[in-house]
């Protein structure tokens, strides 16, 4: 698969699957990708990091199978994730984003990504310092700032993260950083265009998308169209 289109210049909607219809994920896949998104977005959960559990590499093998074209942005909220990088990898991710919080040695986390081909990306919660991201920020290739506290689907937008966004954007032009910056929880259309003003290259949206009965209005609103 040849690599994701990283330059900046437009936003990108990433629809979270675990919004989706699993029983018809295939059906799904192909309707947001008709209505115009530009990524699918996978939570990967393991009931230990997060209080939830939901797909791991068979998933996301499935998702490639009926998605050959697609960005497939996997995002791990497990413990231990540097043990499943290469399984990740093999299923079919084209982005693997790793929490700060789960790994030792970040660096080689993100070494380890790239080396099986993939693109890394980094992230942290909502209570962590955006500090513990800046060793990293110019080696990672994806910035994903979460705007809820991981481990559930459907949940608020925390007010206070825009202002993490603005300041992650500021790190990241500080260091010279080519990595995209995402965002991920509670994302709408209606908090879309300050997330856009702050700097986000990539907005990820589950239930504002899959909740929607129009996936193509939805996810024009959500860009600003």
């Amino acid at each position: 698969m040849p690599k994701p289109d990283m330059t900046r210049g437009k936003v990108r909607i990433a629809p979270s699957l675990h919004a989706c219809r699993f029983e018809r994920m295939g059906e799904e896949i192909e309707a947001v990708r008709r209505a115009g998104a530009d990524w699918l977005h996978f939570d990967v959960m393991d009931g230990h990091f997060v209080p939830n559990i939901s797909v791991g590499p068979l998933g996301v093998a499935a998702a490639r199978r009926v998605s050959p074209g697609f960005v497939l942005d996997v995002h791990l909220m497990i413990a231990q994730p540097d043990c499943y990088l290469e399984e990740f990898v093999r299923s079919g991710a084209d982005i693997v984003t790793v929490h700060v919080e789960a790994v030792h040695h970040i660096h080689r986390t993100i070494q380890a990504v790239r080396a099986l081909g993939a693109l890394a990306g980094v992230t942290l919660n909502p209570g962590t310092p955006l500090g513990s991201l800046d060793p990293v920020l110019g080696d990672a290739d994806l910035v994903l700032v979460m705007s809820v506290n991981p481990g559930f689907g459907g949940q608020k937008f925390i007010p206070s993260a825009l202002e993490r966004v603005r300041e992650a954007r500021r790190m990241m032009d500080a260091r010279g950083s080519k990595a995209l910056l995402e965002v991920d929880g509670g994302v709408t259309a209606e908090n879309a265009p300050a997330l856009r003003e702050a700097g986000a290259d990539v907005l990820v949206a589950g239930t504002a998308v899959f909740g929607s009965p129009d996936y193509a209005a939805a996810i024009r609103k959500i860009r600003g169209e």
